[in-house]
């Protein structure tokens, strides 16, 4: 690292400053920073001052008074009657909640996040909601509705005067680059502005219908809820998460873009349910390795792994192992994944479906149905992640004579009765796996019975093994399995081909 120092000095003497410098200057010297104003970066003005100045009274402080009740931590014990606390009686505390919100009507509607006015632990309800302005002026407010879903809310309160507004912008024209203005209360700091550019558009998080904004304006603890504007003062985003180890702002926060909240805070202020559209099919995204074994480009469309009877999909002719490519004429990819453009589409309207089936494209029409509350989808859908893939009862020298570490054999009446499955069951079951192998990686155990390969039915461990040679003599590193384990629905699996 290089260090530049630089000396000056100034004696005062009589009221007189005199510079000292050396005998190589000449002339007068003038300070760096004399005249300079920097220029405006394209797009954006010299100052944000007047924006800001006009903006920020419609921007809202949000708290809310919480009970909670937590349980005797002296209960069952010699002091749990001390201080009038009766043993295993939970006791009530009273808790506060901090964010941000921006009003959207002279009357006085605003928008804020959901989990900014939801009770922040399990036992907790929200007593009261008040909202300050930026003159001090505190209302109460009340909740309107609200979306989980998107983390949206809606709230209302009475003011005796019309009140400052600002309204939604047009998010679809946003640019990675642009720049942006956050307005919020972080830290409980009111009227805090910090300005930025978009670092990504239709940024993923792990939510159904994420497609965030990503901006580098600093957005903290507080300012969920806040909006985001663009340089003409719209609201084009609400700001929502940050990713960040500390809890604190690292240049990575997420907004929620006005093309997908200003229709739910439409539909919330008129008091009405928000509901979506639904095909009633069970996906998985089309990563590496599932999409190495269809010999398809990853990331391009999404994996039925399951259809959910008497739905669209079913109507439609759609079934599991087929690739969703478009919806409705959107494709389907990471920053539009298909549960989005279906849940946009209105219900009972009639959508053609662009889907890959055996390596051809075919197009399918469907007819959209309304998505049912989770706990219906909790019955029908599959959570992979709670299956107990770690007990494994292999013998893996067995196994690893094979071409996947796979070791089968085919299914018998005494059999099938023994693992509980359908009598009408077809294929090999595992009777040990290599534990080296991507095989025994994906959690694939002794037990589980594998239907097809390849989209080809199996019977026997040549068959499995001849699938395994016509893929790997196509070119591609991966073989599609489809596996059934008791007591569960059949599941697609990509297995990787072992290393010769």
């Amino acid at each position: 690292m290089r260090y530049a120092y630089a000396i000056t000095g100034a004696l005062l003497l009589g009221g007189t400053a005199i510079a000292v410098t050396t005998a190589s200057n000449v002339g007068a010297q003038v300070a760096q920073n004399e005249g300079l104003q920097a220029a405006a970066p394209a797009g954006a003005p010299a100052s944000l001052a007047d924006m800001v100045e006009k903006l920020q009274p419609a921007v809202v402080n949000i708290s809310t008074k919480q009970r909670v009740k937590v349980q005797n931590p002296f209960a069952g014990t010699p002091f749990g009657d001390m201080f009038g606390m009766g043993q295993g009686q939970p006791q009530t505390r009273q808790a506060q909640s901090l964010g941000s919100g921006f009003i959207i009507s002279a009357d006085g509607y605003i928008v804020t996040n959901n989990h900014v006015v939801s009770a922040g632990a399990e036992g907790a309800s929200v007593e009261q909601i008040t909202v300050t302005l930026t003159n001090k002026e505190e209302y109460t407010a009340k909740l309107v509705g609200r979306d989980p879903a998107t983390d949206l809310a809606v709230l209302k309160i009475v003011s005796p005067k019309p009140l400052p507004f600002v309204k939604f912008g047009d998010s679809t024209k946003a640019r990675v680059g642009d720049w942006v203005v956050a307005i919020g209360n972080p830290f409980a700091l009111s009227g805090t502005v910090t300005a930025g550019i978009i670092s990504a558009l239709h940024r993923g998080t792990g939510g159904t219908y994420d497609k965030f904004i990503q901006t580098d304006a600093s957005i903290n603890q507080g300012n969920s809820g806040g909006p985001m504007f663009d340089m003409r003062g719209n609201v084009i985003g609400i700001n929502s998460q940050i990713l960040s180890p500390s809890g604190g702002n690292v240049g990575i926060g997420f907004a929620i873009p006005s093309e997908q909240a200003a229709p739910i805070v439409q539909q919330l202020m008129k008091g009405e349910a928000i509901k979506r559209g639904y095909l009633g099919v069970q996906i998985s995204p089309l990563g590496e390795d599932l999409a190495d074994s269809l010999g398809l480009a990853k990331n391009r469309g999404e994996f039925v792994q399951g259809v959910e009877p008497g739905k669209g999909a079913e109507k439609a002719g759609i079934k599991a192992g087929d690739v969703i490519v478009s919806v409705a004429g959107q494709e389907v990819s990471p920053d539009q994944n298909l549960s989005s453009i279906v849940a946009s589409q209105p219900i009972g309207s009639r959508v053609p479906i662009v889907l890959i089936r055996n390596g051809q494209r075919q197009t399918v029409t469907a007819v959209v149905g309304e998505r049912p509350s989770e706990d219906e989808l909790n019955s029908f859908a599959q959570n992979q992640d709670d299956d107990d893939f770690s007990q494994q009862d292999q013998n893996p020298g067995q196994a690893a004579q094979q071409s996947l570490g796979i070791s089968a054999i085919p299914l018998t009446p005494t059999i099938i009765r023994q693992l509980g499955v359908a009598a009408d069951t077809r294929g090999v079951v595992i009777t040990a796996v290599d534990g080296s192998t991507d095989a025994g990686a994906k959690g694939l155990r002794r037990g589980d019975v594998i239907i097809s390969a390849n989209n080809r039915p199996v019977a026997s461990q040549a068959e499995l093994d001849a699938q395994v040679k016509a893929v790997a003599a196509q070119g591609r590193n991966a073989i599609l399995l489809q596996v059934l384990r008791r007591g569960q629905q059949p599941i697609f699996l990509p297995v990787r081909l072992r290393d010769k």
